[in-house]
């Protein structure tokens, strides 16, 4: 049998069961944090622009501390540092550390793409909205936001495939994802094909990402803003 036969018949009775098992993990991290991750943006975001001055102190300091914290930091934080800190001794499971750690990634960067474009929204739609009766939150609400995440989708989605490939980080907290997965295997057999084949899998999901922004980009896309 040669060497690419070889390389085959691993990857079909070893590597891809492993690899499956830390796939499912990858999605379950991505598709828990995504949600989280854009609601906080979008409140963050809110709170930056429109919020009083405490609150918006508040959206600035944890914008800045987890925009200047890298995310491996955080997340050895989560995992490691507070079961040690004195009188607080919070302790989560890798998974649980893992799912906050991105959420706080996730949502700070968004609300950056979302307070843009709350900020591109003409101003004077709000004075419109408060002389037809409407309140400030009623028109942020519904004259503001459904605009500003229209034109955010671009950052967004481009911020969802960032999770994709940071969400590999999980495996230094010991949480056997992907990346995680192929390492084991790696580790077992020293086949390097392993991590070829880990890569490739990221490119397919990166690539059915980008198709699927692509569309909702264009399906929501503010009229006369889509090139030509």
């Amino acid at each position: 049998m040669d060497e690419t036969a070889q390389f085959i018949d691993f990857c079909i009775n070893i590597l891809f069961p492993a690899l499956a098992d830390g796939l499912m993990i990858t999605v379950l991290l991505v598709l828990i944090t995504a949600p989280f991750g854009i609601a906080f943006g979008v409140l963050l975001a809110v709170g930056r622009v429109y919020g009083k001055s405490y609150g918006n102190w508040i959206c600035r300091l944890f914008v800045g501390f987890v925009k200047g914290c890298p995310l491996m930091l955080l997340l050895f934080i989560l995992y490691f540092g507070l079961p040690t800190v004195p009188y607080v001794g919070v302790t989560f499971d890798a998974f649980t550390a893992s799912i906050i750690g991105f959420i706080c990634c996730n949502s700070a960067y968004n609300s950056e793409y979302v307070r843009g474009a709350i900020i591109s929204v003409k101003e004077g739609q709000l004075i419109a909205a408060s002389a037809l009766g409407m309140t400030k939150r009623q028109a942020i609400m519904y004259i503001v936001l459904p605009q500003a995440l229209r034109r955010a989708i671009p950052g967004l989605s481009n911020e969802f495939i960032y999770l994709i490939k940071y969400s590999s980080l999980a495996y230094m907290i010991t949480l056997v994802e992907l990346t995680g997965a192929g390492k084991i295997v790696f580790t077992k057999y020293f086949e390097p094909g392993v991590f070829f084949v880990v890569g490739i899998v990221y490119l397919a999901l990166v690539t059915v990402t980008t198709v699927g922004a692509n569309a909702l980009e264009k399906k929501y896309a503010v009229p006369g803003t889509q090139k030509r």
